[in-house]
């Protein structure tokens, strides 16, 4: 161990809001209980690259024993992230599919609901492709063609009980979780489909939980970097699964600058 700069995380003041995750190249800091932590000593380069995202003022660097940066423990670290992202058209990097990675687009058709009576007494979905996890979807799926784009926090479709009804139908969906996935990696991801696919919408909707809201600046960072001009709208769902609000992100044919956000008064009770 060394005397050397390093990150200190206030707890205190940590919101758990994942904004400096992505900002961290090194993979140092995740998000654990809530609160965002430093990983491993070893992981840190003190440089600082994360200092100035946090809204809370929550990250400082300061002097104190500490193992050395190791960067080759930097890139194993990073080669483990890439492997378990490495699901593109289903394939991992040894070449081996997984099969429930296999896409199909054959079920639900965007066809009208048919009546409750006629589904046998059970609701019909109005899922229409697979797979639905981005880690997992390929970026040039057909599916992505023409689509009105669903990005949905994971946790949503299980709070909000008309989910397919008032959200799912007529879209294609994505899932994902902004807090304890690699926000980065999606919104690299999402910057790749969005630019490589004619999008016609994109819907991101997350619950209204703090640390549910960095996909909403995944959204922007990705909108950003793939030079693409769509209309995009934020959901915010309670935790009493309720649909709490709608904004706008962003619309293809005003100039609105990309994060100003207009609530449209469009609370449910």
């Amino acid at each position: 161990m060394t005397v050397r700069k390093i990150v200190q995380i206030d707890e205190e003041k940590c919101d758990g809001c994942g904004d400096c995750i992505p900002n961290c190249p090194e993979g140092a800091l995740k998000i654990v209980d809530g609160k965002a932590k430093l990983v491993r000593d070893q992981y840190c380069d003190g440089l600082g690259a994360c200092l100035g995202v946090c809204p809370q003022d929550a990250i400082t660097i300061i002097e104190r024993d500490a193992d050395e940066f190791d960067e080759e423990a930097v890139a194993a670290l990073q080669a483990r992230g890439s492997a378990r992202h490495a699901q593109e058209h289903g394939t991992l990097h040894h070449g081996a599919v997984c099969p429930g990675a296999a896409m199909i687009e054959t079920f639900a058709q965007q066809q009208k609901p048919a009546p409750v009576e006629e589904a046998g007494g059970e609701r019909p979905s109005a899922l229409t492709h697979w797979p639905v996890q981005l880690d997992l979807a390929p970026v040039d799926a057909p599916f992505f063609d023409g689509a009105d784009l669903l990005l949905a926090a994971d946790c949503t479709p299980f709070a909000l009980a008309d989910f397919h009804e008032k959200l799912l139908r007529g879209r294609k969906l994505l899932v994902g979780c902004p807090k304890l996935d690699d926000s980065a990696y999606y919104a690299e991801k999402l910057a790749a489909i969005l630019n490589q696919n004619d999008i016609r919408s994109l819907t991101v909707v997350h619950m209204e939980v703090p640390c549910c809201f960095g996909f909403a600046g995944l959204v922007e960072r990705a909108l950003a970097a793939s030079g693409r001009q769509i209309p995009v709208e934020e959901v915010i769902v309670s935790v009493r699964g309720r649909i709490k609000q709608r904004r706008v992100l962003a619309e293809a044919d005003e100039a609105m600058a990309l994060g100003e956000r207009v609530a449209l008064d469009v609370r449910e009770p």
